[in-house]
């Protein structure tokens, strides 16, 4: 297939690989999560898990010297581009962790990240609060010492997401004289405790709870990466997270093409093909042109964050692909919903699911309105050519 996005052959055989663990190992349980809620059996789970980690899926980005695969952000890219295909959150099973733990000192890796990588204890990332959500300026969870050495953490945070299943919690508190700091809490510390557990319009396999600290104790070993590094840790992670939602709307376009396209170029209406009445066939059109467009900027990101370029245009150009991929990937999961009519409508329907599912993508992580501050401060700080060349 002839493409501007040029693939090493071992990015084509990793792509490959994901493909068929995808097909094989997730699509197949799709409607059985949708119907259990989101949760699956656990023999499935550990299929699945034992069959990403076979796949050599697990731990794409961290280093093979901490248990992962050392891919680069294209890599990375490919991979996503094809985990995204799934409904219901199923590719939270392939094993990971979020970047951050990669400062973490030779002991948190050890306790934290190399098990996270098996498989075998999941965490959480506690950010958002009930007055700071797209402004974390506004965190309130506070951090003081404890007089030992250590640090007493009070503060509530909302939608955890695996917050319900995690070990450990990467908890953002804020410490007197050094700003955002990173803690690790480990699940079961005295004053850590579930108050709410919201339901959200998705069925994935983890909950968002709320997560509430009062006066929970830990000590210097619990800081990761270091006092008032907080911020600096989290941008790195921001661009990873918003490329990776970026290439599941990507994917989920792609997969919702192929769906609507199969379906009006086989259903008659009216004497002819569905896909023969342009009110069907120009909106599938549209989208087309949005899932192209979008994939050609995802992989440009990546390129360019593989290239050493400016980490501040990379951080810009990746807040564009989130904002663009998402909101084109709801227009997609509309169009298609409409394009099936009645059927479309039904839980038991791939576009349906992507409907509610994809309409997170433009929240999380940076909503589209903070996307669009982003890119709008850039234009002006960077200049218009290099945010858009």
């Amino acid at each position: 297939m002839t493409s501007l996005v040029r693939l090493t052959p071992q990015q084509a055989e990793l792509q490959e690989r994901a493909r068929r663990f995808v097909d094989e190992e997730l699509i197949p349980h799709e409607e059985a999560a949708e119907r259990a809620g989101g949760r699956l059996p656990e023999d499935v789970v550990d299929g699945i898990m034992k069959a990403a980690i076979a796949a050599r899926l697990h731990g794409g980005r961290h280093a093979p010297g901490h248990g992962g695969q050392g891919w680069s952000t294209m890599d990375y890219v490919v991979v996503h581009e094809q985990l995204g295909r799934n409904t219901n959150g199923l590719w939270w099973w392939v094993p990971d962790a979020y970047n951050v733990l990669a400062a973490g000192t030779p002991e948190q890796v050890d306790r934290y990240l190399r098990p996270a990588l098996k498989g075998e204890g999941w965490l959480s990332y506690a950010v958002t609060e009930e007055h700071a959500g797209s402004d974390p300026s506004g965190i309130r969870t506070s951090a003081r010492p404890d007089g030992a050495g250590g640090w007493v953490i009070d503060g509530e945070k909302w939608f955890v997401t695996s917050g319900d299943v995690a070990a450990a919690h990467i908890v953002v508190a804020v410490c007197a004289g050094y700003g955002p700091t990173l803690f690790i809490v480990d699940a079961g510390t005295e004053g850590l405790e579930f108050v709410d557990e919201p339901p959200f319009t998705h069925t994935f396999p983890h909950g968002h709870p709320t997560v509430r600290l009062t006066g929970v104790r830990v000590g210097p070993d619990a800081v990761l990466g270091g006092l008032g590094a907080a911020d600096a840790l989290q941008q790195g992670w921001f661009v990873e997270e918003r490329l990776g939602i970026a290439a599941h709307c990507v994917a989920a376009m792609g997969r919702l093409l192929q769906e609507a396209v199969g379906w009006a170029a086989g259903r008659e209406q009216g004497g002819a093909l569905l896909i023969d009445h342009q009110g069907v066939s120009f909106p599938l059109a549209d989208s087309a042109a949005d899932a192209a467009a979008a994939r050609l900027l995802v992989y440009e990101v990546a390129q360019l964050a593989d290239s050493g370029a400016d980490r501040k245009i990379v951080h810009a150009k990746a807040s564009m692909a989130k904002l663009f991929a998402s909101e084109a990937a709801y227009r997609c999961a509309d169009r298609a919903v409409q394009t099936f009519g009645g059927r479309g409508y039904m839980r038991t329907n791939v576009a349906e699911r992507f409907l509610r599912e994809v309409r997170v993508d433009r929240i999380w992580e940076g909503t589209s309105e903070i996307q669009r501050l982003i890119v709008s401060r850039s234009l002006v700080r960077r200049g218009v050519r290099a945010v858009i060349a």
